[in-house]
Parts: C-alpha cells; sequence; structure tokens
C-alpha cells in the first residue's frame, strides 16, 4: 500500500462486500491499476483525433458535403467539440474524484464513453440531423473520456511509491498523447471499411475496460468528502473557457470581405467575453474556501512551470497533426498517384514514424527520469522537437519520404522524452489530497492546447496562403481555359475553403467551378482539372510559405515550452535539522528556509517498524496527522518492516503507529522539503523508541 492513502470504506478498498480479482495490499496491485488506466487513456484520447483524419469518409457516410458555407459549422464542431468538451470538464471531475473517490468517477467515465461509443455507431440519420447527432453524442462521450483523463494520473500517484511515479506516470501520459497519433492511423484504416467501425472499436475495449476497472481498482488516496463543490468556480470556468475556445475557432472563418473572421461581433465577443469571465474566475477562485482550480499550487514555480510546458507542447503537436494531415492527404498522396478516397488511409500509415519514435522513447524517458531527474529529460525532448519542425520547415512540398520519415520520427523521440518527466514535475508538485484537481488541471492545458492550435495554426496557415493563392489559382486556372471572370471570381473566395478541402482530402476545383464552366471547357482540361494532380501543384507553394510561418512558430513555442521546463520551484520549507522524535519533542523553529524543491518534492517520512527483539513487524498501521487533527497519510509496513508516508506540507505531525498484539503510540514528527528517515521499534509495554536522520546524513544519537 501507498503511503498516500486515505480511511475509506473497507469496501472500496476490496476488503469489504464485494468480490474483487485482486485486493488493495497486493503487491501486484499497482500494475494492475498501470494496465487499466492505461487503457482508459488511450480510449479517450484516440477518439480526440479519430475522427480528424476520418472526416471525408464520416461526412460520405451521412450525406453531407463539408464545403457548402451552411454546413462549415458543423465541421468545425465535428472538429473541436470533443476537445472542447474535455479541456472544460477535466479540472472539474479531478476536483470531484478527490470528493467523492477517484476510483469511483473513473469507473463512471469507462461506462459512459462505452455507452456512447455504441450510439454513436447507430446514427440513424443523413445530412445536418446526422451531423448534429454525432456532435452532440461526441459531447456526452467527452464527458466520460473527462473522468478518465482527470482521474488517471491521480490514481496512479496514489497507487505507486515516490521512487517509482516518474516511470508510472510516464507510461500513463505516453498512452495518452501516443493515442493522438494512434488515432489518425486507427482512423485512417477503419474509415476505408466503413465510418460507423471508427465508433465501433471503442466497444468491445470499453467493455472490457469497464468491467476490469470496477472489479480491480479500489480507492487508495486522500478523499475530501466533506468538501463542497465550487459552483461558482465551476461555471465561470466552464463559460469563461468555452466562448474563449470557440471564438478562436470561428475566427478562421470569413467574415465581411475579410479573408478570417477577427472582426465579427460575435467572434470578439467570444474573445473578450471568455478572458472576463475568466478573470472572474480568477477572483472567484482566490476568494472560495474550497476552490476547484486551487490558484495556490501556482505558486510552486516547477508546477507552474511544467504546466505552461504542458500547454506550449500540445500547441506545437496539434499544429503538427493538422498541417500533416494537410500536407499528405491534400497535398503529396495525390501527387504520388493516391486517390483522394484512399489518402486517409495512407496520410496514417505514412505517419507510423511519428507514433513509433513516441512510443520508443515515452517510457525509456520515464524510467531513466526517475533516476536522474525529470527536468533535464523534458527540455531535451522540446529541443529534439524543435530540431525536427526545423527540418520540416525546410522539405519542399513534394519531399523525399525517407527525410520526411526520419524527421517526424525525430519529432515523435522529442515528444515521449519531454511526456513523462514533465507528468513527472507536475503531479510530484502538489500535495497528495490536491492530485486530482491537479491531474484534471494538466489535461486542461494539454486539451485546451488542442483547440487552440486549430485556431491558431489555421489562421497562421490563412494568413501565409492569401498573400500568394489568388494570383497562383487565377493563372493557373487560366492557363487551363477557364474564362477570366471566373477564375477570378474563384480566387476571390477566401482560402479557408481551399485550406479545409485540403485537410478533407478533397479536390474542390469541380465545386468552385461548377457544371457551366466545366462543360464550356475541353474534355482533356476539365479531366485535369479535377484529376488528382491538378489541385495538389497548384496549391503546393502557396502551403509551403504559409507552413514556414507556422513551423517557425512551432520552433519558438517549442524551445519556450524547454526553458519552462527547467524552472525549479522554490518554496519555504521549514528547517529539517536532525530531530530526536519522541512524545514530549518541541515543535519546530519557525524560521523558513528557501530550499530547491527538486521533483519529487514529497515531503517523505521513510523508516522500518520492528518489535523490541529486532524483527520486522509485518503489516503495522502508520498514520500521520497534522496539527489539526485532519488526517494527512496512511501506510502499512512491508514484509521487511519499511513503510512510507508523505505528508502534504512541511511542519509538525504526529505519528501514530499500531500493530497487532502491541501497544499503539503516538509520537510527534516534523518533515520538510528533504525526506526523513525515522527507524521504529514498538513493544507491547514500552511504547515506542524511535530515532530520526535526515537522508544522507549521519544517524542521530537517541
Amino acid at each position: 500500500m501507498t503511503p498516500e492513502q486515505s480511511h475509506v470504506p473497507a469496501a472500496d478498498r476490496g476488503q469489504g462486500s464485494h468480490k474483487t480479482w485482486i485486493g488493495v495490499d497486493h503487491p501486484r496491485y499497482k500494475w494492475v491499476a498501470l494496465t487499466n488506466t492505461t487503457v482508459g487513456m488511450l480510449l479517450a484520447t484516440i477518439n480526440s483525433s479519430i475522427v480528424l483524419i476520418s472526416l471525408p469518409g464520416i461526412f460520405t457516410g451521412i450525406r453531407l458535403d463539408p464545403l457548402e458555407p451552411a454546413n462549415v459549422s458543423y465541421l468545425l464542431w465535428m472538429l473541436m467539440g470533443y476537445m472542447l468538451v474535455t479541456a472544460v470538464l477535466v479540472v472539474t471531475l479531478g476536483r470531484l474524484g478527490d470528493m467523492m473517490g477517484r476510483v469511483r468517477i473513473y469507473n463512471a467515465g469507462f461506462l459512459i464513453f462505452t455507452l456512447t461509443s455504441v450510439v454513436l455507431s447507430l446514427d440513424p440519420f443523413h445530412g445536418g440531423s446526422g451531423a448534429l447527432w454525432l456532435i452532440g453524442w461526441r459531447i456526452v462521450q467527452a464527458v466520460g473520456g473527462s473522468m478518465l483523463m482527470a482521474n488517471s494520473a491521480a490514481i496512479l500517484t496514489d497507487a505507486f511509491p515516490a521512487r517509482q511515479r516518474g516511470m508510472a506516470l510516464g507510461v500513463n501520459m505516453v498512452a495518452g498523447i501516443a493515442g493522438s497519433f494512434i488515432g489518425l492511423v486507427l482512423g485512417g484504416a477503419l474509415v476505408t471499411w466503413n465510418w460507423r467501425s471508427v465508433f465501433w472499436v471503442n466497444v468491445p475495449i470499453g467493455l472490457i475496460g469497464t468491467v476490469w476497472a470496477y472489479k480491480s481498482l479500489h480507492e487508495t488516496g486522500v478523499r475530501r468528502p466533506g468538501c463542497r463543490m465550487d459552483w461558482w468556480g465551476n461555471i465561470t470556468f466552464a463559460v469563461g473557457l468555452s466562448a474563449l475556445l470557440a471564438g478562436i475557432t470561428y475566427g478562421i472563418q470569413p467574415y465581411g470581405g475579410h479573408t478570417m473572421g477577427w472582426t465579427n461581433p460575435w467572434v470578439l465577443a467570444g474573445l473578450i467575453g471568455g478572458v472576463a469571465m475568466l478573470a472572474v474566475f480568477c477572483v472567484v477562485e482566490m476568494k472560495v474556501a474550497e476552490p476547484m482550480f486551487p490558484l495556490r499550487l501556482f505558486r510552486n514555480a516547477a508546477f507552474a512551470g511544467g504546466n505552461a510546458a504542458t500547454l506550449l507542447g500540445s500547441i506545437a503537436r496539434g499544429g503538427l497533426q493538422f498541417m500533416l494531415i494537410i500536407w499528405l492527404q491534400g497535398i503529396w498522396l495525390p501527387l504520388h498517384g493516391y486517390d483522394y478516397a484512399d489518402t486517409p488511409l495512407w496520410a496514417g500509415i505514412y505517419m507510423l514514424p511519428l507514433t513509433a519514435g513516441f512510443l520508443i522513447a515515452g517510457p525509456i524517458s520515464g524510467a531513466l527520469s526517475d533516476r536522474f531527474g525529470a527536468r533535464l529529460f523534458a527540455a531535451s525532448g522540446f529541443a529534439v522537437m524543435a530540431a525536427s519542425f526545423a527540418g520540416l520547415l525546410m522539405l519542399p512540398s513534394d519531399f523525399p519520404y525517407g527525410i520526411f520519415a526520419a524527421l517526424i520520427f525525430l519529432n515523435g523521440v522529442g515528444g515521449g522524452l519531454f511526456a513523462a518527466p514533465n507528468t513527472s514535475i507536475v503531479m510530484s508538485n502538489v500535495p497528495a489530497d490536491a492530485r486530482g484537481a491537479a491531474s484534471g488541471m494538466r489535461a486542461t492545458f494539454q486539451n485546451a492546447g488542442m483547440v487552440l492550435s486549430m485556431g491558431v495554426f489555421f489562421s497562421l496557415m490563412v494568413a501565409g496562403l492569401s498573400s500568394t493563392l489568388p494570383h497562383t489559382l487565377s493563372s493557373g486556372l487560366t492557363a487551363q481555359g477557364v474564362p477570366a471572370h471566373a477564375a477570378h471570381t474563384v480566387a476571390e473566395l477566401p482560402p479557408v475553403g481551399v485550406l479545409f478541402a485540403a485537410f478533407l482530402g478533397y479536390n474542390p476545383i469541380q465545386h468552385l467551378l461548377g457544371p457551366d464552366v466545366l462543360t464550356h471547357l475541353s474534355p482533356t482540361a476539365s479531366a485535369h482539372l479535377t484529376g488528382r494532380e491538378f489541385f495538389p501543384h497548384l496549391i503546393s507553394q502557396p502551403f509551403h510559405d504559409g507552413l514556414v510561418i507556422v513551423f517557425s512558430l512551432a520552433i519558438a513555442m517549442s524551445l519556450a515550452a524547454a526553458a519552462a521546463s527547467l524552472i525549479r520551484g522554490r518554496t519555504k520549507a521549514l528547517p529539517t535539522s536532525p530531530t530526536s522524535v519522541t512524545p514530549a519533542a518541541a515543535a519546530p523553529t519557525q524560521a523558513a528556509a528557501e530550499v530547491d524543491s527538486a521533483p519529487p518534492p514529497a515531503l517523505e517520512l521513510r523508516g522500518k517498524v520492528r518489535d523490541s527483539a529486532g524483527e520486522p513487524l509485518v503489516h503495522a498501521t502508520l498514520t500521520l496527522v497534522d496539527r489539526y487533527g485532519h488526517q494527512k497519510a496512511i501506510a502499512r509496513s512491508g514484509q521487511d518492516g519499511a513503510y512510507e508516508l508523505a505528508s502534504a506540507e512541511p511542519g509538525s505531525h504526529m505519528l501514530v503507529v499500531s500493530a497487532k498484539g502491541h501497544e499503539p503510540r503516538a509520537v510527534q514528527v516534523t518533515t520538510g522539503e528533504e525526506p526523513a528517515l525515522s527507524d521504529l521499534t514498538l513493544t507491547a509495554v514500552c511504547g515506542v523508541e524511535d530515532t530520526v536522520r535526515q537522508a544522507h546524513r549521519d544517524r542521530t544519537a537517541d
């Protein structure tokens, strides 16, 4: 059992009313938790990207033309609906996990996710009604996905000791980010068979995962059942973030003769109102007693820097996904003879090196960061990503695949190097009772970054296209015999339509010119215009001009994230000089010393419990209580009598020790930023004798 366990009902800990497959005290329980939460994170994040690459097949299946102006909103909500909901809800559901039990919320998320996958696959409508069915149920599915995302890291932090936390969180984080890459490959493969299979694939895995989670996972964390939900905080956060992200996304649509919609009053209202509402949210969170988003956690510079790196990395990674889909489906694959109908499948296949690099580097980085520290690995990962973006920027639009594969593999390696250490930095810099909220915050920054990337990178790409695309379209069309006035009309259309066509793997020329123009051209010219190669050749150079702007920003974001990853937290800590821990021990002095809080900064108390004969006491219960009488941690000694406890903050605590056949005793201990070592001797008649020493220091006198 891990140190940060709370006093929870026996049934929740696998010792009561329902039969379980493995008990919480079993040494393999932590691996069960890791395996199940990894499956949950994979499911939740695969579905954030599987629809991106499957959109052509989905729109064909529901008989909807996404390039019609009236249908663009359906396209945008299909793209951003799932990610927007997960960005908004993960903090709330992480907080709910702190209050009601992280495993309980996680299990409910698995069930909701599985049921909505069935409903999505049964869409009975076509056209706009079919799109609304998918958008609405995807939003419900995102609620289940948010429950999984918000609590998986907190469950693992509870289940694993500090020395293995980086590895466990790394595997979980790798699964989360890898899911977004795997979704691209899986979606491309499935949609060519049947668009409904994009949702069917979740059902068997979800059913197994749901049953497995309900039978195997147990509440082992610090629960705060007496806390109240911060309703005003939840409302202002949801409204503010939703308005801001929706405004940024709708800003890429043309408005009032402009190529984009940043002057649209509704977009401005979303941006300004969203920022204002988030400012109100910050004020609310500083006033309420039990905030959903504990802003005090950002006083720890390492926690703040880790979340900033998560946001920047997510924006850069999301932008890369969008650009690669456009590059492959809209330009490179058609130029190399692939039919537009097959481009989703082959785009997923040709992006496999990106996924492979991430899956190889992620677990290795997680294991090594436990031994050598997290910051250097996280920063190195972003430096590698920046180098790969620079390489991609220099490639021509019609690139040699070998070099392209090497560069996206390098980008995947960089993402893998960063993922695990970053999660370890964030989750190890929070108190045990705030891990659900902290896990939700991390997921919020990650998911918000994906939504932001669509608005930011599409806007930059449209800006790059608008300078060269009109002339390129006009000259290219007139060269094929298109009348000048028709070519000029097409060239004056907002470039976002061309960008969406490339993103969806469509050739929009037939749609743009219409049958009236095409029927007056020669059959050869008409076939050439609507064939595989004309449109990709036409937009390749303007697309590359936009790509230079996009990847330049990605390089800057990666380097900024690397710098943020190197930030060391500095907190006020009480001195931790060697102190004899006896019942009559005096309270610590109040002089504060500023120390580095390199992760993991858990304020740990370690040692062994023995009987009077010097033999280890197995399953002795150790409970740490703060000066207000609140339980902060609970653990049991192992087979060798060893235990490990972590408090939520430095200071004076009471350690209560009990074992079967021995008289319980309470002693006063002082926790600081460095682990304190305390060997305890428990006897039936003599109470507790103990010695405390600081890590890497000599043992003090009794």
